[in-house]
Parts: C-alpha cells; structure tokens; sequence
C-alpha cells in the first residue's frame, strides 16, 4: 500500500518566510494513520527553514545530506541546494528516493527535487504535496488580495488546502524567520 502525506507550503511576504505543513499521514486510499506528524523543521541552528513530502525515511536522509551540504559550503543555500541536487540525480541510492523538499533562508525559497531540479517561486508562494497545487492557489490569492501576514497566509492557505484534499488535515505546523534576526 502506498503511504500518501503531505502539504507544505512556503510564503514569503516582506521581511517574513514561513513554511507550513499538515500533519496527515494516509495509509492507501481510506486510511489516515497518523494525524500530529511534523514535517516542517529548522536547520543550521534557525537560519534555515525545511519542509519535505514523500517518503519520511527519505526525507529525514535528505535533510541529513542537505544539512551537510550546508556545512560543507558555508551555509550558503542555494550552494547547497545545487550541489545536493547533483548528487540525488547521479548517486545510485539517492536517485530512489522519493521526497521532495522545500527549503528557505533570508534571501530565497526553493524546492528541491530528485529530478535535479532546483525552483525558486516568482511569487513568493510554492507549495508541494498532494494537497500543493490547492494550498499554491490559495495561498498566492491571499498574498496578492490581502494584508495578511506570511504567517496568516500559510495558516488559511493550509485550512482551504484541508477542506479540498483528503490526504491533507488541519494539524498544522509552522516555522519561520522573521525580521533581521
């Protein structure tokens, strides 16, 4: 059976990036086995905010490579990112993997795929998982028609996403960056 998880989404609105994710977990095409999983964390000590869809285990082994990645070349994200995407095309294990990730720091948001693909959004909004074209649309609605806070975009953006997608919920989780600090 195939285990189907996840919306994350990332906003980016003046001074403020935040990445969001829902906390389902489904097992098959009727069955939600988890409902509180955290997909979204930091990294490098705050300064890096990441989100992944797919697989768990091979989420948690990209979040390792690309947390090295980032010691390997300063922190430097977009650094990282390319040469991460690199590897998970070429290198034979990695190539199975199946995750994608959002990551951001203070200057760019990007999706990593296994593809080789490295995405930066025009918009300030990109979204991935099942439920990601829904909390895309949404969220970049309310960025463009709102006042709302990246906070608050990501957060409604997520509840619309739930109330569309049956592998997305309302268990949301959230990190972010904020200000200069």
């Amino acid at each position: 059976m195939t285990i189907r998880s996840t919306t994350i989404i990332a906003v980016r609105r003046a001074d403020q990036v935040v990445l969001a994710g829902d906390g389902q977990v489904t097992l098959g095409e009727r069955t939600v086995i988890k409902h509180g999983t955290t997909k979204v964390r930091t990294l490098c000590d705050g300064r890096i905010l990441a989100g992944f869809a797919g697989a768990a285990a091979d989420a948690i082994t990209l979040f390792e490579k690309l947390e090295q990645k980032l010691k390997d070349h300063s922190n430097q994200l977009l650094r990282a990112a390319v040469e991460m995407g690199k590897e998970w095309r070429s290198d034979r294990y990695l190539r199975r993997l199946e995750a994608q990730l959002l990551v951001a720091d203070r200057e760019l948001t990007l999706l990593i795929a296994g593809s080789g693909d490295i995405i930066e959004p025009d918009d300030g909004v990109i979204a991935i998982g099942s439920g990601g074209p829904y909390a895309m649309a949404a969220g970049l609605a309310l960025l463009k028609n709102t006042d709302m806070t990246a906070r608050e975009i990501a957060l409604e953006a997520l509840r619309i996403t739930a109330n569309i997608c049956i592998y997305t919920n309302n268990n949301i989780s959230v990190v972010e960056l904020k200000g200069n600090a």
